[in-house]
C-alpha cells in the first residue's frame, strides 16, 4: 500500500500532524512518502516572522510534491493551515497543477482524507477539510474521514479530519494520535478496496 502525505505548513503545526499522519501509515505496513508543497509566499513575508524562517530552514530537507508522488499513491493525505476557512494557498497551488492527472483519469478511484490547523478555535477546520473533499469529489476519489472509529475521536473532536488549534501550542498527545489513527484508517480501507478490486 502506497500512501503520500501532502501537506503546506508555515510555522510547524500541520508539518507535526503530517509526521504522525506518516508514522500511523508506516505502523499500518503501509509505504509512505512525506511532501511539502513549495513555499509560494514572498522571501520578506516568510522572513518577517521568526518561526516562519525557522520552519523553512528547519525543513529544508523534506521532499517537494510533485504529480509522480500523486500517481504513485494508492492512498493520499492532504494537510494544510486554515486561511479565512479555505485550504492555505501554497497547497491550492500545488492542487491547482493536477489538471493533466485528472484529465487521464490517474486521480481517480484513490482514497483520499485531510486535516488542518486554524489560529483560532472554530477558525474554519471543518470547512478546510470539506473544501478539500470537494476537489476529491472532482478527482473521482474515496473519502475517508476518520469519523468516530476509535475512542481518540472523541478527545479529539473532528469526525472531519484531524485538526488543531494552533493558537493553543504545538499539537499534544492527543491530537497526534488522532492524526495516527486517521492515517491508519486510511491505509485500511484503501487496502480493502485494493483487495476486493484484485479479487
Amino acid at each position: 500500500m502506497n500512501v503520500a502525505i501532502v501537506y503546506y505548513s508555515a510555522t510547524g503545526t500541520v508539518h507535526a500532524l503530517a509526521q504522525a499522519a506518516a508514522e500511523g501509515a508506516e505502523k499500518a505496513g503501509a509505504h509512505v512518502r512525506l511532501r511539502k508543497v513549495a513555499e509560494t509566499a514572498p522571501a520578506a513575508a516568510v522572513d518577517s516572522r521568526p518561526e516562519w524562517a525557522a520552519h523553512v530552514r528547519s525543513t529544508a530537507d523534506v521532499a517537494e510534491a510533485a504529480h509522480e508522488d500523486l500517481e504513485w499513491a494508492d492512498a493520499v493525505l492532504f494537510g494544510a493551515p486554515t486561511r479565512f476557512g479555505s485550504p492555505a494557498g501554497q497547497l491550492r497551488a500545488f492542487i491547482e497543477t493536477t489538471g493533466p492527472l485528472w484529465f487521464h483519469g490517474k486521480l481517480a478511484d484513490k482514497v483520499y482524507s485531510a486535516f488542518t490547523a486554524s489560529s483560532s478555535p472554530h477558525g474554519g477546520q471543518e470547512s478546510t477539510i470539506l473544501a478539500l473533499s470537494t476537489t476529491f469529489h472532482h478527482w473521482g476519489g474515496v473519502i475517508v474521514p476518520p469519523g468516530y472509529t476509535d475512542p481518540i475521536q472523541f478527545r479529539s473532536g473532528n469526525p472531519y479530519g484531524t485538526s488543531h488549534v494552533a493558537g493553543t501550542g504545538a499539537p499534544g498527545e492527543v491530537t497526534l494520535a488522532a492524526a495516527r489513527h486517521q492515517a491508519r484508517r486510511v491505509v485500511d480501507i484503501a487496502t480493502a478496496l485494493k483487495a476486493g478490486r484484485a479479487a
